[in-house]
C-alpha cells in the first residue's frame, strides 16, 4: 500500500494524542529516536516494514497512517486535473496533491465531486446534442411544424390581401386555414410531449427500439446466462414496448444462443483463464468467429468491457458502454475508431491502446475485427459487420487519442474532424 507523503506529520499526531514520548516509540518499533523524529517531520521516507512496527507501537492500524483511504479521491483529483489540461499550462501542482487532500479533506471532496458533476454535464450535452442533431422523430416532428406553419402563413396571406375574393373559394380556402391549424397544434402538442418523455432519457426515456433492447440489457447487467438462453426469454422480451424493439431482442437472444451452445459458459471461463481476453486465440480453441467471441466476452462481467458493433455502413448496431469511453447515440462515431479500420479490412485483427480525448488520466485497450458473408450466394451483394472490443488499459507507452463523435470531441487538431466541436477544443 503507497505511503501518503504527510504519513509523518500523521504518525506525530498519532504519537501525542497517546500521550507517547518519541523515544518510546522508538524503542517498541526498533529504530532510533533521532530517524524517527526525521520521519515525523516528513524528511525520511519510511519503509512497509517499519511502518507495520511504528503502527503496532502506538496500536493502531496501519491504514490509519497511510493514503489508502483516501486513494481514491487523490486519484479524482489528479484525473481532474489531467482533464484541465498540461500541468505546466494550468498551474496545477499535481505532485503535491496528497499533502492537499491530507490538509484539507473536505476542500478536496468538494472539488472531486464538480469535476464528477462536469463530466456528468458534458455528457448531458453530448446526448443532447445527438439528440438534436441526429434523432429522426425529432427532425420529423419539426418538419411537420415548419410544413403547417407554411402553409397556414400562405393561406392567411391569400385571404387577408385578397379582399373581393369569391365566397366559394373564401370558404375553402378558410376550411384549409382551419385544418392546417390543427395539424400545426397536433404536431406541436407531439413535440412537446416527445421533447417531455426525453427528460430523462438516461434513465428512463427511450427514443429508438435500439435504446429500448440496449436499456433491457443493461438492466440485466448486459449479462444472459446459458440457461436464460435456453428459455429464450419470452416473457421478458414480451414486456418491451415496441414490437421493433421486440423484434430486435429476440435476434440479439438468438444470436446469443448460438454463441452459447458453441462456447458454454463453463467452458468459456476455463478457455478465458488459460487464454485471456483474446478473440481470435479463443476463436481458434472453439472453432467459431472472432465476433461471436466479442459477444461473449463483452458479457462476463469481471472484464468490464464494452462492446460496439456496426454494418457495413458503419452505423453502430449495438452499443454496450466502458466506463469512461462514451458512444454516441445517434449519427457516426469517432472515425479514428479502431472499428472502420478493421470495417475497411476484414478477416485482418486491429489492438490498440487509446484514450479519449480531454480524458488524458484513462486509457483502454481496444481489439477490432470485420467479417463478410454473402446470405444470397455468389450474385448477392456482400454484407460486413465489424465489432470493437474495449477493455481497461492500465498500461504506459503511447495511445491513440479518439473522441465519441466530433461534434462533442474536445480534439481540436485531429486530421479526422468532420466538423467544429461545441465543447471547448484542446490542442487547437
Amino acid at each position: 500500500m503507497p505511503l501518503s507523503s504527510l504519513t509523518g506529520t500523521k504518525l506525530r499526531d498519532r504519537r501525542l494524542a497517546a500521550g507517547l514520548r518519541q523515544a518510546e516509540v522508538a524503542a517498541r518499533a526498533g529504530i532510533s529516536a533521532s530517524y524517527l523524529n526525521l520521519i515525523e517531520h516528513n524528511r525520511r521516507k519510511v519503509t512497509a516494514g517499519v511502518m507495520e512496527r511504528l503502527a503496532d507501537a502506538l496500536e493502531i492500524d496501519r491504514t490509519a497512517l497511510v493514503e489508502g483511504k483516501d486513494a481514491a479521491l487523490v486519484e479524482d483529483l489528479r484525473a481532474a486535473a489531467a482533464r484541465g489540461g498540461a500541468v505546466g499550462e494550468t498551474g496545477v501542482e499535481v505532485e503535491r496533491v496528497e499533502d492537499f487532500v491530507d490538509r484539507f479533506p473536505g476542500w478536496a471532496t468538494l472539488l472531486a465531486a464538480l469535476d464528477a458533476r462536469g463530466l456528468v454535464l458534458e455528457r448531458a450535452v453530448e446526448a443532447l446534442n445527438d439528440r438534436m442533431t441526429h434523432d429522426p422523430h425529432l427532425s420529423q416532428s419539426l418538419h411537420e411544424l415548419l410544413s403547417s406553419l407554411s402553409a397556414v402563413r400562405a393561406t392567411a396571406a391569400i385571404l387577408a390581401e385578397t379582399p373581393d375574393l369569391e365566397p366559394d373559394w373564401a370558404a375553402r380556402f378558410h376550411r384549409n386555414l382551419h385544418q392546417d391549424s390543427e395539424r400545426l397544434a397536433a404536431g406541436a402538442e407531439a413535440l412537446v410531449g416527445f421533447l417531455d418523455a426525453g427528460q430523462g432519457i438516461e434513465e428512463q426515456g427511450i427514443a429508438a427500439p435500439q435504446e429500448e433492447v440496449e436499456d433491457w440489457l443493461r438492466s440485466r447487467g448486459w449479462a444472459l446466462s446459458d440457461a436464460e438462453l435456453a428459455g429464450g426469454l419470452a416473457a421478458d422480451i414480451a414486456r418491451l414496448a415496441s414490437s421493433a424493439a421486440r423484434s430486435l431482442a429476440r435476434s440479439h437472444v438468438a444470436r446469443a444462443a448460438a454463441d452459447a451452445a458453441v462456447m458454454p459458459e463453463t467452458a468459456f471461463a476455463t478457455a478465458l483463464a488459460d487464454l485471456g481476453p483474446d478473440p481470435l486465440a479463443l476463436a481458434e480453441r472453439f472453432g467459431t468467429s472472432p465476433l461471436g467471441v466479442m459477444r461473449r466476452l463483452a458479457g462476463v462481467p469481471a472484464l468490464q468491457a464494452g462492446l460496439v458493433a456496426c454494418d457495413g455502413s458503419g452505423t453502430l448496431t449495438f452499443r454496450k458502454p466502458a466506463t469512461g469511453f462514451p458512444l454516441p447515440r445517434f449519427g457516426a462515431a469517432c472515425p479514428l475508431w479502431p472499428l472502420y479500420a478493421a470495417l475497411g479490412r476484414p478477416m485482418q485483427p486491429f489492438e490498440a491502446r487509446v484514450q479519449i480525448a480531454g480524458q488524458s488520466d484513462r486509457r483502454h485497450r481496444v481489439i477490432a475485427w470485420a467479417e463478410t458473408r454473402h446470405p444470397q450466394g455468389l450474385r448477392g451483394p456482400e454484407l460486413r459487420e465489424a465489432a470493437m472490443l474495449i477493455l481497461p488499459d492500465e498500461g504506459a507507452g503511447q495511445a491513440v487519442r479518439i473522441g465519441s463523435s466530433c461534434r462533442v470531441c474536445a480534439r481540436g487538431d485531429c486530421p479526422a474532424r468532420r466538423e467544429p466541436s461545441i465543447l471547448a477544443a484542446e490542442g487547437g
